[in-house]
């Protein structure tokens, strides 16, 4: 068997595009990919078109070796864009051999070592009454573990104005009320998409009683674990990061260090299930547990779901297909008539060859890409600051 052609799709799929990914064989299998690095997905299409001359003829069933040639066979070796191609042609090469040996994805890493996947929702309403009733929706929905959302997160990207010193407060104020409504037995964290420096940080946890928050997700940006360091001095609220990572270079100094408790890693974005696996192997030999990241489509939830299947050291796997979040559109049921299924709050298992979904292809052709450009926001006095 022969890779015959390589076609990425960059096509919009709900409130946002998708950069979908097919692999054809001469002997008829195909699989398919995803790509993350929402926003810039014409820069990885670009990618994967240069990767297509390296990869017809190869054999698909050596995933391991056509990772490292991707990767190695040049002086610039990885970044984002590079990465983020390599993760949409290794899913759909697992694809390939899973669909072509008769086994799921889930087989190839290991083999299952749960029956069902948890995961975790995300609340979408600013801070206040209608956020704690969103969370008591997921509960009565089978969540156990959720995300709330900080104050400003709304309107900044209406108005384009975000200023972290005036939200603080208020979202605190509401994660402990959220705290005392749904009990102790509710997991509840925090996305701060890294819109925070370390002080002001430091001040928000500050704000709450211990134990108020089990996990900060991206509280500040990735780029310094030494200011994550300073950060994990002034609270003591877990950290759950990694989700922008793009190899396992990249987590090494955030794991070796002890800075972060969950690892927010995306298969789309570190180089697919190969390299995924090889983060979850260290985070397993520091007792740190995998959460992945898992905003994007159904492919993307697919190959989440056998990684989490495959791996000892697991915690949630991130949802955005629930009562809360009906608006987003990524799973769309004609694109994609077989993806995976939610059980309450779980995504089962299933033993079906390969990723086990369907795309179908003719409505990708006819779908068009549209430009979209996450929120450009700034501050009061018109400086830049983080979405």
């Amino acid at each position: 068997m022969k890779i015959s052609n390589v076609i990425a799709y960059p096509v919009w799929v709900g409130s946002r595009n998708q950069l979908l990914v097919k692999i054809e064989t001469d002997e008829g299998i195909f699989g398919w990919g995803e790509s993350g690095l929402a926003g810039r997905e014409k820069a990885v299409a670009g990618a994967i078109e240069h990767y297509r001359e390296l990869l017809i003829g190869r054999d698909p069933f050596e995933i391991g070796g056509i990772w490292q040639d991707l990767y190695r066979s040049q002086y610039f070796e990885g970044g984002r864009v590079l990465t983020a191609a390599q993760s949409a042609i290794d899913i759909a090469l697992y694809d390939i051999k899973g669909k072509a040996l008769g086994v799921p994805v889930y087989e190839l890493l290991g083999g299952k070592q749960r029956d069902f996947v948890s995961t975790f929702a995300t609340t979408i309403a600013s801070p206040g009454p209608e956020m704690i009733e969103q969370a008591k929706i997921l509960i009565e929905h089978g969540w156990t573990a959720m995300r709330l959302s900080p104050s400003g997160h709304e309107n900044s990207e209406i108005k384009g104005v975000y200023e972290p010193r005036e939200h603080i407060a208020p979202t605190a104020k509401w994660c402990t009320k959220a705290r005392e409504e749904l009990g102790e037995e509710i997991v509840l964290g925090i996305d701060y998409h890294h819109r925070l420096t370390v002080a002001e940080a430091a001040s928000f946890c500050q704000k709450m009683p211990i134990g108020t928050l089990d996990f900060i997700e991206e509280p500040i940006r990735d780029e310094t674990p030494e200011a994550y360091e300073s950060l994990r001095t002034m609270t003591n609220v877990p950290f759950a990061i990694g989700e922008e990572f793009a190899s396992k270079w990249q987590f090494l100094p955030f794991l070796e260090r002890g800075i972060t408790q969950f690892a927010r890693i995306d298969v789309c974005n570190v180089g697919g299930l190969t390299e995924a696996m090889k983060v979850a192997g260290w985070c397993e030999a520091h007792y740190i547990d995998m959460m992945p990241h898992n905003p994007l489509g159904p492919v993307c939830t697919a190959a989440s779901v056998h990684f989490c299947a495959a791996i000892a050291n697991m915690s949630w796997l991130e949802c955005r297909s629930t009562p809360v979040e009906t608006h987003l559109g990524f799973d769309n049921r004609e694109i994609f008539p077989v993806q995976p299924e939610l059980d309450g709050a779980n995504y089962a298992v299933k033993p079906t060859p390969g990723l086990g979904i369907e795309v179908n292809e003719a409505l990708l052709k006819e779908a068009k890409f549209e430009f979209w450009q996450a929120p450009r926001l700034r501050r009061r006095d018109g400086s830049v600051t983080n979405w």
